[in-house]
């Protein structure tokens, strides 16, 4: 190159880079576009980060300048329309949604759910719910799914589960008639026994406020869900939302149920004599939980024939609550895998999901074979995996 060109080459590259400090210096500041617009509406303009590509090539006039825009993502409802309402049959419905497609409208569907926009049916909305609380998929998947954006999914999640809560909740999470449970787990062993309690732990994303207090004693974050099961493994009552690290009897002791059950009021006054001794109705708990009058937990140490015995009963009916909390999990697949909801919300999915159990378990033949092996599977991922 002659020196006279390579001087005009230096001065252009020169120029074109005050070109460009200047636009920089002197822009104004760009708005947060994400606050400004619905979630349903996604920017294909690549993002400025200081001196973005994009400002750049505009600023040098390498392409021409045009007026900035946003462009709705296409999405599509064609599997939900096409493939889910006409052509799934009960299986499938069973399957995905883990309930029949008559169920999940006889349920839900006549909530009164908040107004959204006129296409969005309540049909399709608690179908988005059922499908979220049914798989561990994120939002952005069940998003593209159903053709909707991520916040009419997040929308549509906490609406019908807090319709589900305000309307089923003190219907179907009950005791009910307490001689049937009696004579169940009576057919199982133990005598007098209304219940089974235990705590389970729902994993959720490390929370911004008081992380450490939600890493439990396995080292992951979660919140507990606390339950009394009879002996078909329906909840009968539960309690939710206390953070991971806090202990069962701790929860227990400040659950709704053990005030009654310390007065006498929980169950009927129903008592057996067993060796002079006046027993009441009593529930069944793991060796964490404290010996009651109305509280019986395994015997430890050195046992006798007859302790043995003892705890072999109450171990047999233990399982069923183990077994609840098991169906729950693979029958609300949400509850496998690290919660992306907010700590307010976690506690009214939890709920929600522990309801359509019982609709699921009073209706029969809705659980599928293979669905615990899943589960389990997801535990063993969990156990493997840190805090955060």
């Amino acid at each position: 190159m002659e020196p006279a060109q390579l001087t005009a080459a230096v001065v252009s590259i020169v120029n074109t880079l005050r070109i460009i400090l200047e636009y920089m210096q002197n822009r104004p500041k760009r708005r947060q576009h994400e606050d400004d617009f619905d979630e349903d509406v996604d920017t294909d303009v690549p993002e400025s980060t200081g001196c973005g590509n994009w400002e750049i090539v505009v600023a040098v006039g390498l392409v021409d300048t045009v007026e900035r825009q946003f462009w709705a993502r296409q999405t599509s409802t064609d599997w939900w329309d096409r493939i889910v309402l006409q052509v799934w049959d009960d299986a499938q419905w069973l399957q995905n949604f883990r309930m029949l497609r008559p169920l999940s409208w006889n349920t839900v569907s006549y909530f009164p759910l908040p107004k959204m926009r006129a296409d969005l049916t309540v049909e399709k909305r608690v179908a988005i719910a059922l499908w979220k609380l049914a798989t561990p998929d994120c939002y952005r998947s069940v998003r593209n799914q159903f053709g909707v954006g991520k916040s009419t999914v997040g929308a549509a999640v906490i609406q019908v589960a807090s319709a589900i809560i305000g309307v089923l909740l003190l219907r179907v999470v009950t005791l009910g008639n307490v001689q049937v449970i009696v004579d169940g787990f009576a057919a199982m062993g133990f005598l007098n026994c209304g219940g089974v309690i235990d705590g389970t732990h729902i994993p959720i994303l490390a929370p911004d406020h008081l992380p450490n207090q939600y890493v439990n004693h396995k080292g992951y974050f979660s919140m507990v869900l606390q339950a009394l099961v009879d002996h078909k493994g329906r909840f009968t009552n539960i309690n939710v939302g206390w953070l991971g690290k806090v202990h069962d009897t701790c929860i227990f002791r400040n659950s709704g149920p053990f005030e009654q059950l310390q007065e006498g009021t929980y169950f009927p006054d129903q008592k057996i004599t067993i060796v002079d001794v006046d027993m009441p109705i009593v529930i069944l708990g793991d060796p964490a939980y404290p010996w009651l009058l109305w509280l019986m937990k395994p015997y430890t140490g050195s046992l006798d024939s007859s302790k043995e015995q003892f705890n072999y009963r109450l171990s047999k009916c233990r399982m069923v609550v183990e077994c609840a909390f098991g169906c729950l999990k693979a029958h609300w697949r949400c509850l496998l895998t690290r919660s992306d909801l907010s700590t307010t919300n976690i506690p009214i999915v939890i709920s929600a999901c522990c309801v359509l159990r019982n609709i699921c378990e009073s209706k029969g033949k809705m659980f599928m074979a293979g669905w615990e092996v899943e589960a389990n599977r997801w535990h063993l991922i969990l156990s493997t995996q840190t805090p955060g």
